[in-house]
């Protein structure tokens, strides 16, 4: 009997230890992650957006009646803020964060005949749903570049239909989304292995669950390119990068 409570007297003492790691090493896990942000911003004169006219679907023409709607290759914000820029960390990523797949899954959604967002940032195989909230259908059709690992489609969704639940299976940045009914609709997604940022209407962005380590990042605009940035991430500090792009 009392080598049977010795045994149950270790087995508990483990038991503990055991806990006690666990809970250390997420710990340390979670202050080791990092984040990277900054602000991303347009020198010179914004190009001039085109309004766009929405006449031959009445719905739409009358959701922007109080506010008609423009292009969007450039969208800027207050103090030339550039809205619409993926950054991604395009050198430097450990494997096993570059593996990791989001448990997140965002919507893609065709509303008052846009796209929202009109660029989403995807993680390979992350899976994200397509949504019509209009009144009418959309024909959406994405075009990853021909030999891609990514293969074109092209899909009806009727108002009221179920959600489309995709992925990609490649990184390609970016695929361009169009609509075969409204052709002025148009969008991108950008798919990348690790976490991501977009810049919103201030022009911020955030990376957030970066390890620390030495990593190039790389900013996308749809019509202004690409610029790249080295960045230092230390543990449980965040870094900061801001870059600006030249007007065309």
């Amino acid at each position: 009997m009392k080598s049977r409570y010795q045994s149950a007297a270790s087995l508990t003492a483990l038991l503990i230890i055991a806990f006690g790691l666990l809970y250390s090493t997420r710990s340390v896990s979670a202050a080791a992650e990092g984040k990277i942000s900054g602000t991303i911003k347009l020198e010179g004169t914004p190009p001039h957006q085109r309004p766009i006219d929405m006449s031959k679907e009445p719905n739409c023409q009358k959701a922007h009646a109080s506010k008609p709607v423009t292009t969007e290759t450039v969208v800027t914000g207050p103090n030339n803020a550039l809205q619409y820029v993926v950054v991604y960390i395009s050198e430097g990523l450990p494997a096993a964060a570059a593996s990791q797949a989001p448990s997140e899954t965002p919507t893609w959604d065709q509303k008052g005949c846009q796209y929202i967002p009109h660029v989403m940032a995807l993680d390979v195989n992350q899976h994200f749903k397509v949504t019509n909230s209009d009144p009418h259908s959309h024909n959406i059709h994405p075009m990853p570049k021909p030999g891609s690992a990514n293969h074109e489609w092209n899909k009806s969704q009727p108002a009221g239909a179920a959600p489309f639940d995709v992925s990609w299976p490649a990184q390609e940045v970016a695929i361009h989304v169009k609509c075969n009914i409204h052709p002025w609709m148009s969008g991108y997604m950008a798919v990348v292995k690790g976490p991501t940022g977009t810049s919103d209407n201030n022009g911020s962005y955030t990376i957030s669950n970066v390890p620390p380590g030495n990593y190039t990042l790389t900013a996308w605009q749809e019509t202004l390119g690409t610029q790249t940035q080295k960045v230092t991430v230390s543990a449980g500090a965040p870094a900061k990068a801001d870059f600006t792009f030249k007007a065309k």
